[in-house]
């Protein structure tokens, strides 16, 4: 009884020691963590980007491609509310551009580049 005693002790004490030790794994969902200013830096690569390939014709799903990038980048960018606020309106430029461009305008998707641009670049003199 002894023996059983100490072993449930053991295997309980390991158990609950792995269960603790994840501070390790910042991220747990795969995703690369980053600071708040090394990520608009990304997101705004990546608007650059899109705008970039818009300018220089490339067909829609290349543009497509780099504001997925972005998108998927921006979620990084939390520091707090005001800066959360703020990113949600430059993403849903992304997400407006993304859709124009669906459609086939090209100019109106330049024009919610442009605002998401100037709204990540904003975010970096609210932290």
């Amino acid at each position: 009884m002894k023996l059983l005693k100490s072993a449930v002790v053991a295997v309980t004490l390991a158990l609950s020691l792995g269960s603790f030790s994840t501070t390790a794994v910042a991220c747990e969902d795969g995703r690369t963590c980053f600071g708040p200013v090394e990520a608009i830096n990304i997101t705004l690569g990546h608007v650059a980007e899109a705008m970039k390939s818009m300018n220089d014709g490339e067909n829609g799903a290349t543009v497509e491609k780099y504001i997925k990038e972005a998108q998927k980048a921006n979620k990084e960018i939390n520091a707090n509310d005001v800066v959360d606020r703020n990113r949600q309106r430059a993403n849903s430029h992304l997400k407006k551009a993304k859709s124009v461009l669906r459609k086939g305008d090209r100019v109106g998707a330049t024009e919610h580049l442009e605002a998401a641009e100037k709204g990540f670049a904003a975010l970096k003199g609210m932290i």
